[in-house]
């Protein structure tokens, strides 16, 4: 006898849950009560629309208007009569007579005085040269000789590559599949790459040539170079150092560095050190190699099988029921109160915008026609355009007499599969009778299994009967 099972064991697609509620101590075995304390003391009030947006629409606002074609510029703009700047005679150079005087504060309140060269006080670099070759052998060349040492042969196995003697005659794919074809190339419409001549004569006026005037100008002024005068008062080069700057003769500073002694000895050599006399040299062997043994597989089957394969027992469980509480949306009746401080404080004050001020017109309007000629409308003359030949080829389509082979993976290794429905997606999922909900909020079923009884007689017919047994 089959137990009774939920909605969430009879569902396939595993989307499918029951609402599970809150967990209550005493079960009185009733329908739960979806009435709340909030629902209970806030009344649904009825349908009260949103408030109106005050924004304004993001349109274009078109001016019905008629457009003057008046603008600031043609307004304001008067022509005026240029006339060229005359030019400015520039004056000849006229040097004024009389002789300059070079007497100055300075040479007046300070009085030459004699200078004697000042003396050198840096000393005499002394250099110590001693003659002799220095011929000199140190303690570590001394003392560790160089040993002659074997080197170690390589334990590296031998894995030479010997190339296959007979021919590989496997064929791929690409080869078997692929059938070569002759290709007709496609007639190039490029146009060749030639400058094309043109037969009318080339026209080099241009707006510069037919509209310059050339005009005859001045002679530049140049003013003429003046002669070096040398000065007849001789040189004085004594500057403001060798005038104000007495020398005064010193005493050199005394070294206090020490006087270089030297430390000799007329006693015989001894190369013996303290290191040589305390650490005497040991003999070292070279360590012995160790030779790899060869590796042996062992004899028999090897068994698989382990101690959690030989233990282990498959139980059948069945899923945990999640105990989270189901989530009700919050809904009021009370209308939102949307006034703040700020909107009761601070009122919308009506402002209109300025005008912009603009100046008294100084200048008088004109009062005639404006000519719109330019100089290039005057000037330019128009030609003839030829149109260029397009070379582009034309969009036809090369027939083919090949089969086309519209074989793919997804045609050749696709299997349809009939799409199942889940039973839970029905109200009452086919084959089963709804017995309860309880108070955790699973919604339990039970089976229903068709069985048919032995054919009874009555009357001469046959009338088979279905009764309903509940498992």
């Amino acid at each position: 006898m089959k137990e009774k099972r939920c909605l969430c064991e009879i569902c396939t697609c595993g989307r499918h849950h029951c609402p599970h509620k809150s967990t209550r101590i005493y079960d009185t075995g009733g329908q739960p009560s979806l009435m709340t304390e909030y629902e209970d003391k806030y009344l649904q009030y009825g349908n009260v629309p949103p408030r109106q947006s005050l924004k304004p629409k993001e349109e274009y606002q078109a001016h019905h208007g008629r457009m003057e074609g008046i603008t600031t510029f043609k307004s304001d703009y008067l022509p005026y009569d240029v006339v060229n700047r005359p030019l400015r005679v520039q004056e000849e150079y006229k040097p004024k007579p009389g002789e300059i005087d070079f007497g100055t504060t300075y040479r007046r309140d300070y009085n030459p005085h004699k200078i004697q060269p000042v003396t050198l006080v840096r000393p005499l670099e002394r250099k110590h040269i001693k003659g002799g070759k220095l011929d000199t052998i140190p303690t570590y060349q001394d003392d560790y000789r160089s040993w002659e040492v074997q080197r170690r042969e390589p334990n590296k196995l031998d894995h030479t590559y010997h190339p296959p003697t007979e021919k590989f005659g496997n064929s791929t794919t690409f080869q078997d599949d692929f059938v070569p074809r002759e290709l007709n190339p496609r007639q190039s419409f490029k146009p060749p790459g030639v400058a094309k001549l043109s037969d009318v004569p080339f026209d080099g006026v241009t707006n510069h040539r037919s509209s310059y005037i050339a005009y005859q100008l001045e002679p530049k002024f140049v003013r003429p170079k003046e002669e070096y005068k040398p000065s007849s008062q001789p040189f004085e080069d004594l500057t403001t150092h060798r005038n104000d700057f007495k020398g005064l003769l010193g005493e050199f500073t005394k070294s206090c560095k020490p006087e270089y002694t030297k430390v000799g000895s007329n006693g015989h050599f001894d190369g013996c050190t303290e290191f040589q006399d305390r650490f005497q040299p040991w003999s070292v062997s070279l360590p012995e190699a160790r030779k790899i043994r060869d590796y042996v597989p062992p004899s028999g089957n090897m068994d698989l099988h382990s101690t959690s394969h030989l233990d282990y027992v498959p139980h059948v469980i069945c899923p945990v029921a999640p105990v989270r509480p189901v989530s009700y949306g919050r809904r009021s009746k009370v209308p939102f109160e949307g006034n703040t401080t700020m909107k009761e404080d601070f009122q919308a004050w009506a402002s209109c915008r300025q005008e912009i001020i603009k100046r008294h017109q100084e200048i008088p309007k004109p009062t005639g026609k404006f000519d719109g000629l330019t100089t290039f409308k005057s000037h330019y003359i128009p030609h003839e355009i030829i149109p260029v030949q397009s070379f582009k080829p034309l969009r036809v389509v090369v027939p083919s007499s090949a089969r086309f082979e519209d074989g793919t993976m997804y045609r050749t290794e696709y299997t349809p599969k009939k799409q199942e429905i889940c039973p839970a997606n029905y109200p009452s999922p086919p084959g089963y009778v709804f017995v309860n909900t309880d108070s955790r909020g699973h919604k339990f079923f039970r089976r229903v299994i068709p069985e048919i009884n032995t054919f009874s007689q009555s009357n001469g017919n046959h009338i088979p009967k279905e009764v309903a047994v509940t498992s």
